[in-house]
């Protein structure tokens, strides 16, 4: 299928989820996370499966792969958006790969996935893909992780988490939900 095609797969999976209510959220973060980085994404894709929402992510190892890890312990969806051609390229937590083929231009898909993003570490893609989020208004959760400033000013748009549930207690406010009780 084409590049095209697939991303139309896509903007059709995700009109269908909201219209059912479904919940995403993306995760983004680096390849090679510290130890440190590794755990709070682990823990951030466990509460984001308590709290029935499924983890979006670009499909790979790292970060991303901890993320998914996480929501399949909890019994979590995941999804993992992936910049080849092959679904193979998946890590092994994936529910649901999509092969898109266009590479890095796959984290503007990663970030309008997620009706918000929580960002866990990361390098120059995780910067590239919080300029798509704060670009398109989506809000951008960050833990331990890029801090902005405009014109020289503080930026307050990345909205900063001080542990995982935090960053999903702040993502599911931004987005108007309610954390489900233990």
């Amino acid at each position: 299928a084409s590049v095209v095609a697939r991303l139309r797969a896509v903007a059709f999976f995700m009109k269908i989820a909201m219209s059912r209510g479904i919940q995403i959220i993306s995760v983004i973060g680096g390849r090679e996370p510290t130890p440190a980085e590794q755990a709070l994404a682990l823990e951030v894709g466990r509460e984001l499966a308590v709290n029935n929402i499924i983890v979006a992510c670009g499909g790979l190892g790292g970060v991303m792969e901890a993320a998914c890890k996480g929501a399949k312990e909890k019994g979590g969806t995941t999804i993992g958006i992936l910049p080849g051609s092959s679904s193979t390229e998946a890590n092994a937590f994936v529910d649901i790969p999509i092969v898109t083929g266009i590479g890095f231009a796959r984290n503007m898909v990663v970030v309008k996935t997620g009706q918000a993003v929580i960002a866990v570490g990361g390098s120059f893609g995780t910067l590239s893909e919080i300029g798509h989020a704060l670009s398109a208004d989506i809000p951008v959760i960050g833990l331990s992780t890029w801090d902005l400033s405009e014109r020289g000013e503080g930026n307050r748009r990345i909205i900063h988490a001080s542990s995982p549930k935090h960053a999903v207690e702040l993502a599911m406010e931004q987005i108007k939900l309610k954390p489900v009780e233990e």
